[in-house]
């Protein structure tokens, strides 16, 4: 054997190799790899392969043996208010808008500030990555302090710039909300981990003129717009009393139908809506643990899904949850498009890993490929499942 053939058989170095019992990369569909390895070089994947042969090609520096443990890519928690772990199991038991307007909204006049959105964060981050979730949709005040909380975890976070008509103690109007949030946006543009969303609360709370700057802010910066969207049917009957029309025929008016819309809870459909927000491309956040506590109610997803529609899932804020569990989100959306369509095959086991995994990252404009288990993407080892 020549000196060149030898080299050649010499094992690659590279810095991580996890053996997993099984690795399920979601795409391709249904595919489920038994006994393979995950090779990476940095933060990249260099390989996916049988565990055996990954022995024999590869040196690695680390080695991660999963035994008895699922390998799958990171859960996308597509709408939460992270900060809000702090108000876990506080308003038990109540409808949407007296949850808000009897305990959440009073209790957040008393008590939020930066440091509580910076503790309650990083708490919220240190459950999601204990669970597998390795990027967040945030939407809450202070984004600057929720930044700091997520860049100290590690974890990779959409801030939301929350936008909302009325005072708090974070901002004194609208034009104040977004100031300080694109201030916030400009301090931590370059942080590899960390992207922004205009965040205008809901239509109840926002008004036309706002929503205009909104729209115009999207266009200019390419950024996405998180917004809760006919999560009750209370919301509906007063925006048509109010300005004549349901709440996502205003949003189209107002020109913010489109591929950087995600559309949180998105429960009271009707099924011109359901066509209309697929047409758009928008992207909808099913959050089926929150609107069960809440009673908000079943929304059509599959419906939304056969129309050709993205959707992802999120836990909602831990004070509408009481956990921000995305294995717990999955199950329940499962349970609940079946449910709710009479079909037991209606987001089938696949269906709603993909919207708790790629679904997600593509709605946020991360792209599917950030988080697909195959060469040249990446990939940092955070938790597995067992």
């Amino acid at each position: 054997m020549t000196a060149h053939a030898s080299a050649t058989t010499l094992p690659r170095p590279i810095d991580t190799l996890i053996e997993a019992r099984w690795i399920v990369p979601v795409e391709p569909a249904g595919l489920i790899l038994e006994n393979h390895a995950l090779a990476l070089k940095g933060d990249t994947i260099v390989d996916l392969l049988p565990t055996l042969e990954a022995r024999q090609r590869y040196a690695p520096r680390k080695t991660f043996q999963l035994t008895d443990h699922l390998l799958t890519p990171g859960f996308v928690n597509l709408h939460t208010h992270a900060a809000m772990a702090l108000l876990r199991g506080f308003a038990d038991d109540l409808p949407l808008m007296r949850w808000l307007e009897d305990k959440i909204w009073p209790a957040e006049a008393k008590h939020a500030n930066s440091a509580f959105v910076r503790d309650g964060s990083l708490l919220a981050a240190a459950e999601m990555l204990r669970g597998g979730t390795t990027c967040c949709s945030d939407m809450y005040f202070y984004p600057e302090a929720a930044t700091e909380a997520f860049l100290e975890a590690g974890i990779r976070a959409a801030v939301g710039i929350t936008t909302i008509e009325f005072p708090t103690n974070y901002a004194s109007d609208a034009d104040d909300y977004l100031a300080k949030g694109l201030a916030a946006r400009d301090r931590f543009r370059d942080e590899a981990l960390i992207s922004f969303t205009l965040a205008p609360h809901a239509p109840y709370t926002v008004a036309d003129k706002t929503f205009e700057k909104i729209g115009t802010l999207a266009a200019q910066l390419e950024l996405p717009i998180h917004i809760h969207v006919h999560e009750t049917r209370q919301e509906i009957e007063d925006s048509l009393r109010l300005h004549g029309c349901r709440p996502l025929a205003r949003l189209e008016r107002l020109g913010l139908l489109g591929p950087e819309l995600i559309a949180a809870h998105a429960v009271h459909l009707n099924p011109e809506e359901i066509a209309s927000l697929a047409h758009h491309g928008c992207h909808v956040a099913h959050c089926p643990t929150s609107n069960m506590k809440l009673a908000s109610g079943i929304p059509a997803m599959a419906d939304f899904l056969t129309k050709g529609g993205n959707a992802g899932l999120g836990t909602d804020g831990a004070a509408s949850n009481n956990r921000l569990d995305m294995i717990q989100e999955m199950r329940h959306a499962a349970l609940l498009g079946k449910v709710g369509n009479s079909n037991a095959a209606a987001l089938d086991a696949h269906t709603v890993l993909r919207m708790a995994t790629l679904a997600g990252a593509h709605a946020l404009g991360l792209g599917g490929g950030h988080r697909l288990l195959e060469a040249g993407k990446k990939g940092r080892p955070v938790c597995h499942w067992h």
